[in-house]
């Protein structure tokens, strides 16, 4: 059970092409943005799609199959841990992000 103390699987779709960044180290990271969509009938019998939103972030060789295979509008499956951390921008303010590092992707949907 230990592994399923912060574990995280979503399907969705990209909301951008991938961001690629080489690192001085040699390291490739992807970052991109995923949606996944609920829906669910209102009081009056509406059918509302509820969207959210979650920043996935990647390492190694699944770098490699993003980079080859993903863009924006895609659909995937992944599965990671969740991780926050901050950072502070330009005018020196400070922010905090919640991320899902992944360490597995799937490619549904079909070409």
């Amino acid at each position: 059970m230990s592994s399923l103390k912060n574990r995280v699987q979503l399907i969705g779709n990209l909301g951008q092409a991938p961001e690629i960044i080489n690192l001085s180290s040699g390291k490739k990271l992807a970052k991109f943005s995923m949606a996944t969509n609920e829906k669910f009938k209102n009081t009056h019998g509406e059918v509302i799609t509820e969207t959210q939103w979650h920043n996935i972030v990647a390492w190694g060789k699944t770098v490699d199959i993003i980079e080859k295979y993903l863009d924006k509008g895609k659909e995937v499956a992944v599965e990671g841990k969740l991780t926050n951390r901050s950072y502070e921008t330009n005018e020196g303010e400070k922010r905090y992000i919640t991320e899902i590092v992944i360490n597995e992707l799937q490619l549904l949907g079909g070409k």
